[in-house]
């Protein structure tokens, strides 16, 4: 059993775990379908972040969501990537935190998201929170905390 004697760790600003915005994949809206799937391809990355000509975040656009666009009932309607904008079929509902929250609630966030976009007060994207990046920095905590 692990046990955590300072959980002090918990209350430490996600802000210097935050991957820049300039680093991350992303479309505009008025983007069609199919430029997003070709930047989903190109990253590998199964989603990324939807936003504004201001750069604020607006939602989540995934390979699966443009794939369930196109389906026919006959056969796969490629033709129609072009036509599809990303609004029409992105995420809007989405799990943000904002870049002054703590490490627990990034925590408590990533627990059921692969990564979370991180805003400002205007809602200005400024990068993501990956559950990797919290497990290494547990990693790291818990092991300091051992010795």
């Amino acid at each position: 059993m692990i046990s955590v004697n300072n959980r002090g760790f918990l209350e430490i600003p996600i802000e210097e775990f935050v991957i820049s915005a300039e680093k991350v994949a992303h479309v505009q809206l008025g983007n069609n379908a199919e430029h997003a799937l070709l930047v989903l391809t190109k990253t590998g990355y199964s989603s990324i972040p939807v936003l504004d000509m201001r750069y604020r975040l607006k939602g989540l656009i995934s390979a699966q969501q443009i794939t369930d666009e196109i389906l026919g009932l006959a056969h796969i309607e490629y033709e129609r990537l072009s036509s599809i904008k990303v609004e029409d079929i992105m995420k809007s509902d989405l799990a943000t935190i904002h870049i002054n929250d703590k490490f627990q609630r990034g925590l408590d966030l990533l627990v059921d998201n692969p990564y979370v976009c991180v805003v400002d007060d205007e809602h200005t994207f400024l990068g993501i929170l990956t559950r990797r990046v919290i497990l290494k920095q547990m990693k790291k905590y818990l092991y300091q905390s051992q010795a």
